[in-house]
This record gives C-alpha cells, structure tokens and sequence, in this order.
C-alpha cells in the first residue's frame, strides 16, 4: 500500500487529464473587455504561469494570475492557452487545451455619402455618415463627425449621423470623410476619402430694369436700377453703366441675382441710355440698354396779352399767349381772369399755347395763366390789362398831352409813358407795351426797339409781365398816337416829327 502510494505522488501532473484549464470567452465584440484565467487543479501547486497566443508569449506570472485585455480589437482574435510549473519535489510544467477567440466587429467603417458630389453653387448639400450595429449591440451609442481637407466641420463630435450644408461655395470642394466613435472612444473608424466639386453656373439673361415712384421718371425723385441674371451662382458682380459717359455709376458684390442703384434725385443730366453688367468669373455679361427720360417739371409760365392796332378797343380782340420756356409735353394751359377761368389749351409738343378773347369793357383787369404737365402746376404772375371808353380815350389823357407840348414830342411821349404803365405797378407786377424781347426769342422779321414799325405792317400792342426776369428798370416801347381832343398845333407838331421809338427807363421799387 505504501509503495503505491508513493507511485501516486511521483506521478507527473502532466499526464493527469485537465489538470490545468484555460477559461476565456469564446467570441467577443470590439470594446469588450477580455479575462483569460489560467486554472488548475491545485493552484497552490503551480509556482509560475505564462499565457500564449498564436504560440507566441503573451505574459508571464511569478504568480497565479489572470491576463486582462481591456479593449479587444480584431487583431485580438487568435488561439490561446496557458501553461504552469509545478512547486513540487520534481520540476513539471502543465499546459491547457487551446482556446479559440473571435473578436467580432462592433460595426462597419462607416461609409460617407452625399445627396450630391458635384452640386451647384449655392444649393445644399447632405452628409451622412453610414454604418450599422449588430442586434447584441443595438444598445451601444455611436457619435459622428464630419472632415474636409483635415478641418472638422460643424461644432465636432455629435449623436446625428447627418450632417446639413446649406449653401454650397467653390471654397466648399474638396476631400470629405467622416468618423464614428463608441461614448467611450474605444471604438473609432473614419471613412475613406470621397471629393466633391463644386459646381459654379455662369450668369445669364442680364436684365437692367428702372423702378420708379408712380411708374414715372420724374427730376427730383428717386430712381432705382435694378440689375438681375436668370442663372448664376456664387458671389456675383454687378456694375451700372451710362453709354453717354463710359463711366461706372456703381458696383457691388453678393451672392444673390439680383442688385440694385439708387439715384436719390434725378436731374435732367441723368437722362439717357444704360446698361448693366454681372461677373461670377466666367467673365462679364451686358444686359440690353434701356433708355430713361426724365420728364421735366414745368417752369413758371410767362403770359403776353397782344392786341391788334395801338391800343386795345371793345370789340377787338385779345390775345393771351402762355408760354413754360421748361418742362415735358404735353403741357396744358389754363388762362384766368381775375382768377375766374377763361379757358384752356394743350401744347402737346411743349412751348406756348395762345387763347384769343373778344373785348369788352368788363374785360379790363388781370389776367394770369396756369401751366401743368401732371407733374405739378405753376401759375404766372398777374398781367394788368384796361379797356378805354367808348370815346376812345382816358380823361387824364389831354391834362397829359398838354404837359407834354410844354416839352415838345419828347415831353409828351415821355409823361405819356409814366402816366401809362405808373397806375399798373400798384398791386402787380409791372406790364409794358410792346415790352424789349430777349434776342433768343426774337423774330429776325420783327423790327428792333430803335427802328421804326414799317408801314406795311400792322401795328400791334403787347402786354407782358416782366416781373420774372430780375431787372430793376423797365423798359417801353410808346408809339406816337393820335388823340381828337389834342389840338392842331399839337397834331401838327407830332405829325411833323420822325415816327420813331422813344424809350423810358421806369425805376421799379
């Protein structure tokens, strides 16, 4: 009994069945945290301990111990087994059966996706980043992150796997790839590379229109020119252009389809014909040219009352002719009597209009005009106007001629003069007869101030307000005229003298 005793204990422990167990988990995932425990029968027997993977040392324990690795990878996958030596008399070495470990990817490389590679310039665009957990790991939460050209996009790391470009630029091409983590960031995969292009679309159909307040391109008002292109993408150059100059009214840069200049206050300079531009790089495109009319406003009109012969008579007639010397046709004339209207004219090509009036005496007093082309009406200054009696002249008249014998012609004519146009300057501005006319506007036929009136022609007497030409003296023209009540030494006297215009100069006050 004792010799087979003995036999028992010199037994070597390796040939004794499983002394020596290697547990380990048979599959895992990525993440996971792996335990090999080398186990024998008699741990107090084992005095040092290696773990082995594909044959190849792992550790080695002076000590029963366990092997820990704390994140399994894929690379960890393999076959594994442990092996012990023993603490008794003889020296013995025990080895465990192998154990195969898989360790399972915990999910794909995510793959990078786009609603579009090569967008347009300025549409959005869509990123996702894609992959999939298994069904043992549906629990298991992922982050994402986007890149372009090595730069994150966005705020980083976020739960989305989307991630939304509102606007695409040609800045924004390049190479995109994207990522995913495990909360922990033990598990981290990025995509491969993929490249957008951005696409830039050249403008097209420029289109220069004028805006205007009630549809009217008036002076003084604003005018806004609006430039836009049917396509185009990206930051795009608009620039405003006059054809009479040349010169660039203005420019700007944005990224829309359309811009707009403003001209706060027209003048009339500012008629003529425009075009604009656009540029996204493609190089410049000129829109169709409009052109813009200003339409002018009317000036204060200038009212001439003409008569035929000398002097007005009832039953001849009056002439009252209007004249705007500015402002867009067609223009529309009212005439007034003491402010009571006579009527009214179109000139629809500008310049005057004349209203012809058959007299009596409720005809004498003034008379004004009113000139308008719907951009606003302005009003003339008053013209005083008399009618002489039924005999022809006024009373005062001979107490005037006989003073003027006193003095000869020049006399006459001259008291005749103040006498005339002195009572008129009291409420109105000043009215002459036959006044001096600018040279603009005179006939080459007509005679000058200093020649007499041929006999061929008509004489004809003319009313005017010059109070808006800004002149302190007043020039008139007087012909010599023929009065029953004047004696016949001083008919005779004005019947021998030349018939020659005599000029007065009235200071006005």
């Amino acid at each position: 009994m004792l010799l087979w005793a003995l036999l028992v204990i010199f037994v070597p422990i390796s040939e004794q069945a499983d002394w020596l167990t290697l547990l380990a988990p048979s599959s895992v995932f990525e993440g996971d945290s792996i335990v090999l425990m080398c186990k024998g029968k008699d741990d107090w027997k084992i005095k040092t301990m290696t773990y082995y993977k594909d044959r190849r040392e792992l550790f080695f324990f002076k000590v029963v111990s366990a092997f820990h690795i704390p994140s399994a990878a894929l690379s960890d996958s393999g076959e594994y087994y442990c092996t012990a030596t023993g603490r008794t008399i003889i020296s013995w070495t025990e080895t465990s059966k192998r154990v195969n470990i898989d360790v399972h990817e915990l999910f794909p490389s995510p793959v990078l996706m786009a609603s579009s590679f090569q967008p347009t310039e300025g549409s959005p665009v869509t990123l996702t980043c894609k992959t999939q957990l298994p069904l043992q790991k549906a629990d298991v939460q992922l982050q994402f992150s986007f890149f372009r050209d090595g730069r994150t996009l966005g705020s980083g790391w976020s739960h989305s796997p989307e991630f939304q470009i509102p606007t695409m630029r040609t800045e924004d091409s390049g190479y995109y790839w994207c990522e995913a983590v495990t909360m922990t960031h033990v598990v981290r995969k990025r995509s491969q590379t993929s490249q957008i292009h951005v696409q830039r679309v050249p403008v097209s159909n420029v289109r220069l229109e004028a805006w205007a307040a009630e549809g009217q391109v008036i002076e003084g008002r604003k005018l806004v020119l609006l430039c836009s292109v049917a396509k185009g993408t990206g930051n795009i150059t608009f620039s405003w252009h006059k054809e009479a100059t040349g010169a660039c009214l203005g420019k700007m840069t944005q990224p829309s389809l359309s811009a707009k200049l403003e001209i706060p206050a027209l003048k009339e300079s500012d008629a003529g014909k425009y075009h604009c531009r656009a540029d996204n790089g493609h190089g410049p495109i000129q829109s169709k040219v409009v052109h813009i009319l200003v339409r002018l406003l009317v000036s204060r009109p200038i009212l001439t009352l003409r008569v035929p012969g000398v002097q007005p008579v009832v039953g001849g007639v009056l002439e009252l002719h209007c004249k705007a010397l500015r402002g867009s046709p067609p223009i529309l004339y009212q005439f007034y009597h003491e402010d009571i209207t006579l009527g009214n004219v179109s000139a629809p090509s500008g310049g005057g209009a004349s209203f012809n009036l058959s007299l009596t005496t409720e005809h004498s007093g003034n008379y004004s005009c009113e000139a308008d082309n719907g951009l606003g009406a302005q009003r003339s200054e008053a013209v005083a106007f008399f009618i002489p009696g039924p005999d022809g002249y006024r009373g005062d008249l001979v107490t005037v001629m006989v003073l003027g014998g006193l003095f000869g012609v020049l006399g006459i004519t001259g008291v005749a003069l103040l006498y005339y146009c002195w009572p008129h300057r009291s409420s109105e501005r000043s009215f002459v007869i036959n006044p001096l006319r600018a040279a603009s506007s005179r006939n080459p036929q007509e005679p000058t101030p200093s020649s007499p009136l041929p006999a061929t022609e008509e004489q004809q007497s003319e009313y005017v307000n010059v109070g808006s030409i800004d002149v302190d003296v007043i020039y008139s023209q007087v012909w010599s005229i023929q009065q029953p009540e004047v004696s016949a030494n001083i008919r005779r006297t004005l019947e021998n003298e030349d018939s020659q215009v005599i000029y007065s100069a009235v200071k006005e006050k």
